[in-house]
Protein backbone atom coordinates (compact mmCIF):
# COMPACT_ATOMS: atom_id res chain seq x y z
CA UNK A 1 0.00 0.00 0.00
CA UNK A 2 1.24 3.45 -0.81
CA UNK A 3 1.77 5.63 2.26
CA UNK A 4 -0.84 8.32 2.67
CA UNK A 5 0.58 11.75 3.34
CA UNK A 6 -1.54 13.84 5.64
CA UNK A 7 -0.86 17.54 5.30
CA UNK A 8 -1.16 19.43 8.54
CA UNK A 9 -2.75 22.86 8.30
CA UNK A 10 -0.25 25.67 8.15
CA UNK A 11 0.28 27.44 11.44
CA UNK A 12 -0.08 31.20 11.56
CA UNK A 13 3.20 32.88 12.41
CA UNK A 14 1.40 35.12 14.91
CA UNK A 15 0.73 32.08 17.09
CA UNK A 16 4.44 31.27 17.09
CA UNK A 17 5.16 34.81 18.23
CA UNK A 18 2.54 34.55 20.96
CA UNK A 19 3.88 31.18 22.14
CA UNK A 20 7.36 32.66 22.47
CA UNK A 21 6.05 35.83 24.11
CA UNK A 22 4.23 33.75 26.74
CA UNK A 23 7.52 32.20 27.86
CA UNK A 24 8.80 35.64 28.93
CA UNK A 25 7.23 36.06 32.37
CA UNK A 26 8.38 39.63 32.72
CA UNK A 27 6.78 40.58 29.41
CA UNK A 28 3.49 38.98 30.44
CA UNK A 29 3.54 40.83 33.75
CA UNK A 30 4.41 44.08 31.97
CA UNK A 31 1.58 43.61 29.48
CA UNK A 32 -0.88 42.95 32.30
CA UNK A 33 0.24 46.02 34.26
CA UNK A 34 0.17 48.27 31.19
CA UNK A 35 -3.29 46.95 30.26
CA UNK A 36 -4.60 47.71 33.75
CA UNK A 37 -3.12 51.22 33.63
CA UNK A 38 -4.66 51.97 30.24
CA UNK A 39 -8.05 50.57 31.26
CA UNK A 40 -7.89 52.52 34.52
CA UNK A 41 -7.12 55.90 32.97
CA UNK A 42 -9.72 55.39 30.22
CA UNK A 43 -12.68 53.92 32.09
CA UNK A 44 -12.30 54.79 35.78
CA UNK A 45 -13.34 58.44 35.10
CA UNK A 46 -16.74 57.13 33.96
CA UNK A 47 -17.16 55.59 37.42
CA UNK A 48 -15.32 58.16 39.54
CA UNK A 49 -17.04 61.35 38.39
CA UNK A 50 -15.18 63.83 40.59
CA UNK A 51 -13.84 66.75 38.55
CA UNK A 52 -10.02 66.99 38.53
CA UNK A 53 -10.27 70.80 38.62
CA UNK A 54 -12.78 71.11 41.50
CA UNK A 55 -11.18 73.07 44.37
CA UNK A 56 -12.21 72.44 47.97
CA UNK A 57 -10.15 74.45 50.46
CA UNK A 58 -11.63 72.52 53.38
CA UNK A 59 -9.85 69.31 52.33
CA UNK A 60 -6.41 70.62 51.37
CA UNK A 61 -3.60 68.02 51.54
CA UNK A 62 -5.94 65.40 52.98
CA UNK A 63 -4.87 61.79 53.21
CA UNK A 64 -6.65 58.82 51.63
CA UNK A 65 -10.30 58.47 52.58
CA UNK A 66 -13.57 57.12 51.20
CA UNK A 67 -14.30 60.45 49.59
CA UNK A 68 -10.76 60.78 48.19
CA UNK A 69 -9.08 57.36 47.83
CA UNK A 70 -5.67 58.88 46.98
CA UNK A 71 -6.07 62.05 49.01
CA UNK A 72 -6.12 65.65 47.81
CA UNK A 73 -3.50 68.16 46.70
CA UNK A 74 -2.58 71.58 48.09
CA UNK A 75 -5.78 73.11 46.64
CA UNK A 76 -8.12 70.35 47.75
CA UNK A 77 -8.42 68.76 44.31
CA UNK A 78 -8.98 65.01 44.18
CA UNK A 79 -5.73 63.19 43.37
CA UNK A 80 -7.46 60.14 41.90
CA UNK A 81 -9.30 62.23 39.34
CA UNK A 82 -6.13 64.17 38.52
CA UNK A 83 -4.13 60.94 38.23
CA UNK A 84 -6.63 59.51 35.75
CA UNK A 85 -6.65 62.69 33.68
CA UNK A 86 -2.88 62.96 33.81
CA UNK A 87 -2.53 59.31 32.78
CA UNK A 88 -4.60 59.82 29.65
CA UNK A 89 -2.49 62.80 28.67
CA UNK A 90 0.86 61.15 29.44
CA UNK A 91 0.00 57.95 27.55
CA UNK A 92 -1.39 59.97 24.63
CA UNK A 93 1.87 61.94 24.52
CA UNK A 94 3.87 58.70 24.54
CA UNK A 95 1.86 57.09 21.75
CA UNK A 96 1.75 60.18 19.51
CA UNK A 97 5.42 61.01 19.92
CA UNK A 98 6.29 57.36 19.26
CA UNK A 99 4.34 57.38 15.99
CA UNK A 100 6.18 60.51 14.83
CA UNK A 101 9.63 59.18 15.73
CA UNK A 102 8.95 55.73 14.22
CA UNK A 103 7.73 57.24 10.94
CA UNK A 104 10.75 59.52 10.61
CA UNK A 105 13.22 56.86 11.76
CA UNK A 106 11.79 54.19 9.45
CA UNK A 107 11.83 56.54 6.46
CA UNK A 108 15.43 57.59 7.04
CA UNK A 109 16.55 54.03 7.82
CA UNK A 110 14.97 52.55 4.69
CA UNK A 111 16.35 55.30 2.44
CA UNK A 112 19.87 55.05 3.84
CA UNK A 113 19.88 51.25 3.76
CA UNK A 114 18.44 50.75 0.29
CA UNK A 115 19.84 53.71 -1.69
CA UNK A 116 23.61 53.88 -1.47
CA UNK A 117 23.69 57.47 -2.74
CA UNK A 118 21.62 58.63 0.25
CA UNK A 119 23.52 56.63 2.85
CA UNK A 120 26.32 59.12 3.41
CA UNK A 121 24.33 62.39 3.72
CA UNK A 122 21.47 60.97 5.78
CA UNK A 123 23.72 59.02 8.15
CA UNK A 124 25.85 62.11 8.72
CA UNK A 125 22.65 63.97 9.56
CA UNK A 126 21.64 61.15 11.93
CA UNK A 127 25.02 61.21 13.67
CA UNK A 128 24.81 65.01 13.96
CA UNK A 129 21.39 64.76 15.62
CA UNK A 130 22.69 62.05 17.95
CA UNK A 131 25.51 64.31 19.10
CA UNK A 132 23.15 67.12 20.10
CA UNK A 133 22.06 67.42 23.76
CA UNK A 134 18.39 66.48 23.65
CA UNK A 135 17.10 67.94 26.92
CA UNK A 136 18.59 71.46 26.49
CA UNK A 137 17.25 71.60 22.94
CA UNK A 138 13.82 70.55 24.14
CA UNK A 139 13.84 73.24 26.81
CA UNK A 140 14.92 75.93 24.34
CA UNK A 141 12.36 74.85 21.72
CA UNK A 142 9.51 74.84 24.24
CA UNK A 143 10.46 78.26 25.56
CA UNK A 144 10.76 79.74 22.06
CA UNK A 145 7.63 78.34 20.42
CA UNK A 146 5.19 77.69 23.28
CA UNK A 147 3.54 81.11 23.28
CA UNK A 148 3.37 81.33 19.48
CA UNK A 149 1.73 77.92 19.10
CA UNK A 150 -0.61 78.56 22.05
CA UNK A 151 -1.82 81.81 20.48
CA UNK A 152 -2.87 79.91 17.35
CA UNK A 153 -4.14 76.58 18.69
CA UNK A 154 -4.93 77.43 22.30
CA UNK A 155 -2.87 76.68 25.41
CA UNK A 156 -3.94 73.05 25.82
CA UNK A 157 -3.94 71.79 22.23
CA UNK A 158 -0.97 73.97 21.34
CA UNK A 159 1.12 72.61 24.20
CA UNK A 160 0.19 69.02 23.31
CA UNK A 161 1.09 69.37 19.62
CA UNK A 162 4.30 71.27 20.37
CA UNK A 163 5.55 68.80 22.98
CA UNK A 164 4.77 65.61 21.05
CA UNK A 165 6.24 67.10 17.86
CA UNK A 166 9.48 68.11 19.56
CA UNK A 167 9.83 64.76 21.35
CA UNK A 168 9.11 62.83 18.16
CA UNK A 169 11.49 64.86 16.02
CA UNK A 170 14.29 64.52 18.58
CA UNK A 171 14.00 60.74 19.12
CA UNK A 172 14.05 59.11 15.66
CA UNK A 173 17.80 58.53 15.35
CA UNK A 174 18.00 55.19 17.14
CA UNK A 175 15.23 53.73 15.02
CA UNK A 176 16.91 54.95 11.83
CA UNK A 177 20.19 53.22 12.69
CA UNK A 178 18.46 49.94 13.57
CA UNK A 179 16.29 49.93 10.45
CA UNK A 180 19.27 50.80 8.25
CA UNK A 181 21.20 47.77 9.48
CA UNK A 182 18.24 45.48 8.85
CA UNK A 183 17.63 46.89 5.36
CA UNK A 184 21.29 46.41 4.42
CA UNK A 185 20.92 42.72 5.26
CA UNK A 186 17.49 42.22 3.66
CA UNK A 187 18.34 43.84 0.32
CA UNK A 188 21.00 41.18 -0.26
CA UNK A 189 18.47 38.34 0.05
CA UNK A 190 17.65 36.24 -3.01
CA UNK A 191 14.02 37.39 -3.32
CA UNK A 192 15.07 41.06 -3.36
CA UNK A 193 17.82 40.42 -5.90
CA UNK A 194 15.35 38.47 -8.06
CA UNK A 195 12.87 41.34 -7.97
CA UNK A 196 15.55 43.81 -8.97
CA UNK A 197 16.71 41.57 -11.81
CA UNK A 198 13.27 41.57 -13.45
CA UNK A 199 13.04 45.36 -13.28
CA UNK A 200 10.71 45.87 -10.31
CA UNK A 201 10.67 49.54 -9.29
CA UNK A 202 12.47 50.36 -6.03
CA UNK A 203 9.34 51.63 -4.28
CA UNK A 204 7.53 48.33 -4.92
CA UNK A 205 10.49 46.33 -3.63
CA UNK A 206 10.61 48.46 -0.50
CA UNK A 207 6.90 48.18 0.30
CA UNK A 208 6.42 44.53 -0.71
CA UNK A 209 9.70 42.92 0.33
CA UNK A 210 11.89 45.15 2.50
CA UNK A 211 9.46 46.72 4.97
CA UNK A 212 7.63 43.48 5.90
CA UNK A 213 10.99 41.90 6.77
CA UNK A 214 12.15 44.76 9.01
CA UNK A 215 8.94 45.15 11.00
CA UNK A 216 10.29 43.25 14.01
CA UNK A 217 12.89 45.86 15.07
CA UNK A 218 10.43 48.63 14.24
CA UNK A 219 7.81 47.17 16.60
CA UNK A 220 10.35 46.73 19.38
CA UNK A 221 11.65 50.27 18.90
CA UNK A 222 8.07 51.56 18.99
CA UNK A 223 7.37 49.99 22.38
CA UNK A 224 10.55 51.41 23.85
CA UNK A 225 9.80 54.79 22.26
CA UNK A 226 6.58 55.05 24.27
CA UNK A 227 8.53 54.78 27.52
CA UNK A 228 11.13 57.32 26.40
CA UNK A 229 8.44 59.82 25.36
CA UNK A 230 6.60 59.49 28.69
CA UNK A 231 9.82 60.07 30.62
CA UNK A 232 10.74 63.07 28.44
CA UNK A 233 7.31 64.66 28.89
CA UNK A 234 7.49 64.05 32.64
CA UNK A 235 10.88 65.75 32.80
CA UNK A 236 9.58 68.78 30.89
CA UNK A 237 6.52 69.05 33.12
CA UNK A 238 8.62 68.51 36.25
CA UNK A 239 10.80 71.45 35.19
CA UNK A 240 7.68 73.58 34.72
CA UNK A 241 8.01 73.83 30.92
CA UNK A 242 5.43 71.26 29.89
CA UNK A 243 1.67 71.64 29.92
CA UNK A 244 -0.18 74.51 31.63
CA UNK A 245 -0.85 74.23 35.40
CA UNK A 246 -4.56 73.41 34.87
CA UNK A 247 -3.66 70.63 32.38
CA UNK A 248 -2.51 67.84 34.69
CA UNK A 249 0.01 65.22 33.63
CA UNK A 250 1.98 62.87 35.84
CA UNK A 251 5.05 65.06 35.46
CA UNK A 252 3.04 68.17 36.26
CA UNK A 253 1.66 66.52 39.41
CA UNK A 254 5.24 65.82 40.50
CA UNK A 255 6.16 69.45 39.88
CA UNK A 256 3.15 70.74 41.83
CA UNK A 257 3.87 68.53 44.84
CA UNK A 258 7.64 69.01 44.91
CA UNK A 259 7.53 71.94 47.36
CA UNK A 260 5.56 70.00 49.98
CA UNK A 261 6.84 66.48 49.38
CA UNK A 262 8.48 66.20 52.81
CA UNK A 263 5.26 67.04 54.66
CA UNK A 264 2.77 65.46 52.25
CA UNK A 265 4.63 62.70 50.38
CA UNK A 266 1.45 61.41 48.71
CA UNK A 267 1.59 64.42 46.37
CA UNK A 268 4.62 62.94 44.60
CA UNK A 269 4.24 59.29 45.58
CA UNK A 270 1.28 58.43 43.36
CA UNK A 271 2.45 60.09 40.12
CA UNK A 272 5.94 58.73 40.69
CA UNK A 273 4.60 55.18 41.05
CA UNK A 274 2.43 55.60 37.94
CA UNK A 275 5.36 56.81 35.82
CA UNK A 276 7.64 54.04 37.08
CA UNK A 277 5.10 51.25 36.52
CA UNK A 278 4.20 52.48 33.04
CA UNK A 279 7.79 52.85 31.87
CA UNK A 280 8.87 49.55 33.44
CA UNK A 281 5.93 47.61 31.98
CA UNK A 282 6.51 49.01 28.48
CA UNK A 283 10.21 48.16 28.73
CA UNK A 284 9.38 44.55 29.64
CA UNK A 285 6.89 44.35 26.77
CA UNK A 286 9.59 45.53 24.37
CA UNK A 287 12.01 42.97 25.75
CA UNK A 288 9.48 40.19 25.27
CA UNK A 289 8.62 41.30 21.74
CA UNK A 290 12.30 41.38 20.83
CA UNK A 291 12.69 37.76 21.86
CA UNK A 292 9.41 36.67 20.27
CA UNK A 293 9.98 38.37 16.91
CA UNK A 294 13.55 37.11 16.49
CA UNK A 295 13.41 33.56 15.04
CA UNK A 296 16.93 32.86 16.30
CA UNK A 297 15.77 33.23 19.91
CA UNK A 298 12.70 30.99 19.64
CA UNK A 299 12.83 27.72 21.49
Amino acid sequence: MDPVLIEAPSRDQRWDVWDQFKTHKGALAGAAVFFLIVVGVLFVPFVWRVSPTYIDFTTMNAGPSWGHPLGTDQLGRDLLARMMTGGRISIAVGLTAMVISICIGTLVGVLTGYFKSLDGPLMRLTELCLSLPVLPLLLVAVMLFRDAVASVLGPDLGSFILIVSIIGVMSWMGTARIVRGEVLAVKQREFVLASRSIGTPPHRIIFRHVLPNVMSPIIVSATLGIADAIITESVLSFLGLGFPPDFPTWGRLLYDGMGQMQVYPQLVLWPGIAISLTVLSVAYIGDGLRDALDPRLRR
